[in-house]
């Protein structure tokens, strides 16, 4: 659906070492966001196109433009796409299906197409790879992996920028509730129950 010369383009900047958001990370949303599209009958034009590029700018998640991300990564997309002949008719919805992508942004889809790539953005944040890409993120924000006193925070406020295992709680068991269709939202209860069952063994090892 891609260009190739535009896909050879954009590879670089997915190869910092960064495995919440690598190539791997890209083509599991492009699958999983194509898979959606199919389902909803939504534009592929526009969600194949979104999906390859929706991180094509990303900032830590520590830092302090880390909200505007999606809005700068939109804006190069459409740049990108327009030097490579991409049909022009296109833009706007792409444009907004990568800002709406955020989390931390917030906002609703607009269109189905939009709708798509949030959902698939959000299932690779869950399940056994959500896992993994949130120890990640672990290890880049340097915190801890659990408070050794109350693991699970039953005596104390969550606090997700000191432990790991309060970010389940903070935000990734949510996300289920926060899909827009019907496919991402039986995949969502189902990667949540996986993370659930990881959570019980943990708390059971320590």
């Amino acid at each position: 659906m891609l260009p190739q010369s535009l896909i050879d383009q954009i590879l670089p900047y997915y190869r910092a070492q960064d495995p919440g958001h690598d190539w791997a990370h890209i083509m599991r949303v492009v699958k999983t966001a194509k898979a959606l599209a199919t389902e909803e009958k939504a534009d592929l034009a526009v969600v194949i196109p979104a999906a390859y590029l929706h991180d094509i700018v990303n900032i830590p998640k520590n830092h302090p433009d880390r909200a505007r991300a999606s809005e700068l990564a939109a804006d190069k997309a459409i740049k990108l796409l327009g030097e490579h002949g991409y049909d022009e008719k296109k833009f706007p919805t792409i444009h907004q299906a990568i800002i709406e992508h955020s989390f931390s942004r917030g906002l609703t889809p607009s269109s189905i197409e939009a709708a798509c790539v949030q959902d698939a953005d959000r299932l690779d944040a869950i399940g056994a790879i959500g896992v993994l890409r949130c120890a990640a993120v672990n290890v880049e924000m340097k915190t801890a992996f659990y408070d050794p006193q109350d693991p699970f925070a039953s005596r104390r406020p969550l606090d997700d920028k000191t432990w790991m295992v309060d970010h389940y709680y903070v935000k990734l068991l949510k996300l289920a509730e926060t899909m827009q269709t019907a496919a991402a939202k039986r995949e969502g209860q189902r990667r949540v129950e996986f993370m659930r069952s990881f959570l019980d063994q943990l708390r059971s090892e320590i």
